[in-house]
């Protein structure tokens, strides 16, 4: 009736049936970027914030709140997950994240990937914000999915 994919023909949210997909390898990349003084990012990258290693932290975070992605968005499918990376790339003024999920399964794992990084940053900032309240995420976004259906697609 409405061509939207979460409501039902009654216009009610319903999880989608993915019961007829083939079971597919499945991957998503997300990344996002965090801005802080170099203050903040000069205590990250030399391991001198007081509450502990950040990074480290902030992976384990983002793998966390990868598998419980179900949990947190309402519609989304619980997925048994493969394999969940998380890196950074460290800057002067910033650190960005990105963030790897993989799976065999009947639903792609773009939601997970960008739960990952989301997290990944939102621990960075908790981490440091004893240094520098100011600091701003953005660009929180999805940069590959691959597998599936609708097969591949990239970010420009």
């Amino acid at each position: 009736m409405n061509g939207l994919t979460h409501l039902g023909d009654d216009g009610s949210a319903r999880m989608v049936d993915v019961s007829g997909k083939a079971v597919t390898s499945r991957e998503a990349v997300a990344t996002g970027h965090i801005a802080m003084s170099e203050e903040a990012a000069s205590a990250i990258a030399q391991g001198l914030v007081k509450k502990g290693d950040v990074l480290a932290v902030a992976r384990v975070a983002g793998i966390m709140a990868a598998k419980r992605t179900a949990e947190l968005i309402p519609l989304c499918h619980p997925i048994a997950l493969t394999s969940v990376t998380v890196d950074f790339g460290l800057e002067a003024l910033g650190v960005t994240v990105k963030a790897t999920a993989k799976t065999a399964g009947q639903t792609g794992v773009e939601m997970e990937a960008l739960t990952a990084a989301s997290t990944a940053l939102l621990t960075i900032y908790d981490m440091a914000k004893a240094i520098d309240r100011a600091m701003v995420i953005n660009g929180v976004r999805l940069l590959t999915k691959t597998g599936g259906k609708s097969g591949d697609w990239h970010a420009l």
